[in-house]
């Protein structure tokens, strides 16, 4: 495996592995804000081993690592960004110890210094901030770095209206710190999360937690799919890969009602997600799997059927990396004879894609911005 460029920063330097792990990597598994926030704990002497340190969204371990030799623990909505940490802690010699807490769970006790990386979706800050309130005080240093492009005034009245007074740094580096103090205004605030959307076209009622695509109303991309379900092929074991809310894995059952449905993401909240909105139709037997693509399958478990509209991004970074894995992996797991379908955007090409995995692939239908495909395996 072929490592990355170390990352120097004010702690030290160190040896980072983006997940999932590629051959031939082509992103660094930190940004400039991770090195700015690192300095800044630093230079205003703000680490220290009797105090409690809580990290927030930390993508592939940057912070985690760099902070080996501090009492830390760790939230996230990521099983890659969790399991990214352990393996970057050895990478580096260290031992691998996790005090991770899934989002789905709230931190637990009182913490001096917290250390955020300001996520994609607001909305998944918004609940993060509104849970944190418990777990600080007047005399807790909130610190949170983003990259610039990505920092808004949405996110910065976010801060404001849940946690108390917020500035912003200068740039470094393209990269800026949030500085909050906190102040208990006694304003109650509840997580709006999860939330609940009928979804007309489906006449399905769907919960959805903060950091789950597609929200507010129903992917299109998941909706073409959809409408071609009464040609999926009979399968009794069906895998909804990328779960998200678990629309798709609801509406094959309601198609094949004798098939189990297992739904798998890397997002706690996703499975979470997808397990109200299940049972809330269904209570027969089924998985609900938090892991990394297909890894926490039993190679030797038979799939007939795997269903998947892959992200084509982590984060902020775009690409196919995690849409070809699930691909490989798909065909690796499927029975012989087993089908993946799949829906995404025209511009990524999906079908030559799988051509090359499966040896074949079928455009079943498109529209000008969608199509979905499926291949089987020979």
């Amino acid at each position: 495996m072929k490592k990355q460029q170390p990352f120097h920063n004010a702690l030290g330097t160190f040896w980072l592995q983006r997940f999932p792990l590629q051959s031939s990597p082509t992103l660094q598994a930190w940004d400039a804000a991770d090195e700015y926030l690192l300095a800044y704990c630093v230079e205003n002497k703000l680490l220290n081993k009797k105090n409690r340190l809580l990290i927030i969204n930390d993508q592939f371990g940057a912070l985690h690592t760099s902070l080996q030799a501090y009492p830390r623990q760790s939230w996230s909505d990521s099983y890659l960004n969790q399991s990214a940490s352990l393996h970057n802690l050895r990478l580096n010699q260290f031992e691998p110890l996790l005090d991770f807490v899934p989002s789905t769970s709230n931190p637990q006790g009182m913490f001096e210094l917290v250390l955020i990386k300001i996520p994609k979706t607001l909305a998944l800050l918004e609940d993060q901030l509104i849970k944190l309130k418990p777990h600080i005080n007047a005399k807790t240093q909130i610190i949170s770095a983003a990259m610039t492009r990505n920092l808004h005034t949405s996110t910065l009245k976010l801060f404001e209206k849940i946690l108390g007074t917020t500035r912003t740094t200068l740039a470094k580096k393209k990269a800026r710190l949030v500085l909050t103090e906190y102040k208990n205004n006694h304003l109650k605030l509840t997580s709006p999360y999860p939330n609940q959307r009928l979804m007309k076209p489906l006449d399905l009622q769907l919960q959805h937690h903060a950091n789950v695509f597609s929200k507010s109303k129903l992917d299109l991309g998941s909706l073409l799919m959809i409408e071609q379900f009464k040609h999926l092929p009979t399968a009794r074991f069906i895998v909804d890969l990328a779960c998200g809310s678990g629309v798709l894995g609801i509406m094959a059952k309601r198609h094949q009602p004798e098939s189990q449905i297992n739904f798998l993401d890397e997002s706690y909240m996703a499975v979470a997600s997808a397990q109200l909105n299940y049972e809330s139709y269904y209570y027969d037997k089924s998985r609900f799997i938090v892991g990394d693509s297909l890894s926490q399958f039993n190679p030797k478990q038979a799939i007939d059927l795997i269903l998947c509209n892959p992200p084509f991004h982590q984060q902020h970074a775009l690409g196919d990396q995690m849409a070809w894995r699930m691909f490989t992996q798909s065909f690796k797991q499927l029975t012989q004879g087993g089908v993946l379908w799949i829906v995404g955007n025209r511009h990524l090409h999906y079908q030559s894609k799988l051509k090359k995995i499966f040896g074949n692939s079928q455009l079943i239908i498109e529209n000008k911005k969608f199509q979905v495909i499926s291949a089987y395996k020979k």
